[in-house]
């Protein structure tokens, strides 16, 4: 079953990646603040930049004129970013002022979002964050003095919690008590920890654990137990981030029904196996003397990226892939379940499913939805 998305959001998200005027995505060129989060990795990536009307005397009075986003991830990551960048337009913010913007505002602009995409909303929030924070930086203000508590550095330091997702527990903490997060599974819509292998729900120190740190243990109430979904735990390992911001694209949830996809293989990525021209034997076109594959080995490597890679990641959205068929370098694929109505299923089959197998096996590899 596709999700269901508003009206609102379906328009916000169709006229995004048809590039319609008045619309948002893109960069903006030497921005005055730029602000990235999210990873390839949980499927969902952003780097938002603006503009300033730069005020002479007070740099706290400068006025955003202009917001842009770049996004690797779904439909609903997509119509909350443009919502996003229109509520800062429309509002003639400061950078101060939009720190005012929350999640919830980009939500209610929707119309609503499913339960298992608020993740999209609050990552369109937390990259605003980091944006002002750049800002503050280059003018020279001084953030916590006016009782602001941005925290950079709070991703990148403490203790790591969810391995599959990177979050650590002084994020957690922090947008635990934000939102009012009250249970496993609600963490997991809002920020996508404890998504995938699921092993940090109730080890000691997991998520469980600081909920009841947070809220009280109630000894009466019983623990959600997770439902392992097949191939989670081997999500274990990320796709490599070197095409995590070099060059984010729209990404949807899913394909439409019946659509298959199709990859276009090129040389891979520092030590990944690839897979060359014509009859997958040989050295790559870029002559750089890596180890050759049948065509064999060419297709276990595909089998291996999907189960480990791309299918934990549709599933996060209900969705999964089945591989119809390979030919030299096309992949023929097919999206299933919830990723099978989604708007923006072709999008997720080259953004997605193409560029993981690229980085994974072979950069010549195409995707073609079936």
């Amino acid at each position: 079953m596709a999700w269901e998305y508003t009206e609102k959001t379906k328009q916000l998200f169709l006229d995004a990646v048809q590039g319609k005027p008045g619309t948002h995505l893109g960069e903006i060129e030497n921005p005055d603040g730029i602000g990235e989060h999210g990873s390839i990795a949980c499927g969902d990536a952003l780097r938002f930049t603006f503009r300033v009307r730069k005020h002479p005397e007070d740099p706290t009075q400068d006025v955003i004129t202009e917001a842009r986003y770049l996004t690797f991830g779904c439909t609903s990551a997509i119509a909350a970013s443009e919502a996003l960048c229109r509520l800062i337009e429309e509002g003639g913010y400061t950078p101060i002022q939009a720190l005012s913007i929350t999640n919830q505002d980009i939500i209610q602009y929707l119309g609503g979002l499913p339960d298992q995409k608020i993740h999209c909303s609050v990552m369109g929030a937390e990259a605003l964050q980091a944006a002002v924070f750049n800002w503050a930086q280059r003018r020279g203000v001084d953030l916590r003095k006016l009782g602001l508590d941005i925290r950079p550095e709070e991703q990148e330091e403490g203790r790591l919690v969810c391995k599959c997702f990177g979050v650590t527990e002084p994020y957690l903490r922090r947008k635990i008590k934000e939102l009012g997060l009250k249970t496993i599974p609600e963490i997991t819509h809002a920020l996508k920890a404890g998504g995938a292998c699921m092993q940090c729900h109730h080890m000691p120190g997991g998520l469980q654990d600081i909920l009841n740190e947070i809220w009280g243990y109630d000894p009466k109430k019983l623990p959600i137990l997770p439902t392992l979904p097949p191939a989670a735990a081997a999500v274990g390992t990320a796709p490599s981030t070197a095409a995590q911001l070099a060059g984010l694209g729209q990404v949807s949830d899913s394909p439409r029904p019946g659509a298959v996809a199709a990859a276009v293989l090129v040389p891979a990525p520092s030590g990944a196996g690839q897979a060359p021209s014509g009859a997958l034997t040989g050295v790559g076109p870029s002559g750089d003397g890596r180890p050759e594959l049948s065509p064999y080995q060419f297709a276990k490597k595909v089998e291996r990226a999907i189960e480990q890679y791309v299918r934990p990641m549709l599933r996060q959205d209900g969705g999964d892939i089945e591989l119809i068929d390979i030919k030299d370098h096309l992949i023929y694929c097919q999206l299933q379940g919830a990723c099978a109505g989604c708007p923006g299923a072709g999008m997720t089959m080259k953004l997605m499913v193409e560029q993981v197998l690229k980085e994974q096996v072979d950069e010549r590899i195409r995707v073609v939805a079936v």
